[in-house]
């Protein structure tokens, strides 16, 4: 493990920091391929439930990829495509996790910073952060699974506006559009973000996955006709998990269940 990505490991839950303060936690190369690693570690650890993304300091969650590694890595379109099957590695690794991700972004999201957030099951965001994806501004374009993500979350529309103008949005204009979940005051931000992960994590983590496997369904096959039985089967199997009965009898005994993940 780098001393750019920490790793909080505390049960239920994990969290992820961006430790550049000193270049608002710009992601490197090296970075986009050890967090999809450290990814794959997490969410096969049964004790985690769910996993926080933070930026150290109070400037950014993350300005986005390093622009001192461009002349290495991404100086031309053979060097770009390693590049980009490193950033694709992390989305796609984000966008197959059983374990519920969410984005505590204090300030700038920029870039690939964006792109990131964007990737995890929720944002919460403090008053006064700035989003934004402005590749214009250098020349270059997103990649299509960094476009499927922000087309799927914004819409067409807002996705357009955001590449289109290379502006950053405000707070108030991430949340009207969808990018953030929550708007807080920067004081409550870390409170209100850990307070929901635990709650999160007190509730059946496999209602999450199958939830989140079920919804990457309906995105990928919106009609439903072209299911596989496996998948056209896939919410009903919640009710052969000892979690379903767990809830059930803690539904009738008026107590809080004790899920287990089976």
């Amino acid at each position: 493990m780098s001393d750019y990505i920490l790793v909080q490991h505390e049960p239920p839950l994990a969290t992820i920091i961006f430790n550049r303060p000193d270049r608002r936690n710009a992601i490197s190369y090296g970075m986009w391929r050890e967090l999809a690693s450290t990814l794959a570690d997490l969410d096969s650890d049964q004790d985690i439930r769910t996993i926080v993304f933070a930026g150290a300091g109070d400037e950014a969650f993350s300005a986005g990829a390093d622009i001192t590694d461009f002349q290495k890595y991404r100086s031309d379109s053979q060097k770009g495509a390693l590049y980009n099957d490193a950033v694709n590695g992390l989305l796609l690794r984000l966008d197959s996790m059983a374990t519920p991700t969410i984005s505590m972004i204090d300030g700038f999201a920029v870039g690939g910073g964006c792109e990131l957030a964007i990737a995890t099951d929720l944002r919460i965001a403090s008053a006064g952060s700035r989003f934004g994806i402005p590749v214009a501004r250098l020349g270059i374009t997103v990649g299509h699974q960094e476009m499927k993500g922000l087309v799927n979350l914004v819409g067409k529309g807002n996705a357009m506006y955001i590449l289109l103008s290379g502006r950053l949005l405000t707070t108030e204009e991430a949340l009207r559009i969808g990018l953030v979940n929550q708007v807080l005051p920067k004081a409550e931000l870390k409170d209100y973000t850990y307070r929901l992960a635990n709650e999160i994590a007190n509730l059946a983590p496999l209602s999450h996955k199958v939830n989140k496997q079920t919804m990457g369904q309906v995105l990928a096959k919106p009609s439903l006709g072209d299911l596989t039985p496996e998948e056209a089967i896939l919410p009903l199997t919640q009710f052969d998990t000892q979690d379903y009965q767990e809830g059930y009898r803690a539904f009738l005994e008026k107590r809080r269940p004790s899920f287990i993940g089976k």
